[in-house]
């Protein structure tokens, strides 16, 4: 039998959590046709956000790499709710990765590879995706990563 989306993750040592509910007027997840929405997720844990701060002040880039994984663990946990399993996606889109960083802070895009890289070792060639890695001032919660996801199901 071929292995599974939750075989990969268990053999990363990965647990979903429940995924958190929305926090303000929005859906964490929506199905239009055949794509699924993800609303952007923070790198929020059990015990609450992991860390806050920006890239290039508080927050390392090793942290920022860690921060955006644990976003792409939470939209993968909003995902299999929606969907009601991961093997469902057919194809990873695209994912949108806001980086709260200093202005000369300029390695946005090895922050989201924290993210991009999961979402690859789990879903291999159909989790090859677009993406965009942008800057900005402040996230919720002074974040220091969102990243929001698009799927085909």
């Amino acid at each position: 039998m071929a292995e599974t989306i939750e075989d990969r993750l268990r053999n990363l040592g990965i647990l979903l959590p429940t995924p958190p509910a929305a926090v303000a007027n929005y859906v964490p997840a929506l199905i239009v046709d055949d794509q699924l929405y993800i609303s952007g997720q923070l790198p929020l844990t059990s015990a609450g956000l992991a860390i806050t701060g920006k890239l290039g002040a508080e927050v390392s880039l090793d942290e920022g790499v860690a921060a955006a994984r644990q976003c792409a663990i939470n939209i993968l946990a909003q995902a299999r709710a929606a969907v009601g399993s991961l093997n469902d996606i057919r194809r990873v889109v695209a994912l949108r990765v806001y980086v709260a960083s200093t202005p000369d802070f300029t390695q946005q895009p090895k922050v989201a590879n924290g993210a991009s890289d999961l979402i690859v070792a789990l879903f291999g060639e159909r989790g090859r995706h677009v993406r965009a890695a942008v800057g900005v001032t402040v996230l919720p919660l002074d974040a220091p990563v969102e990243i929001e996801a698009q799927f085909a199901v």
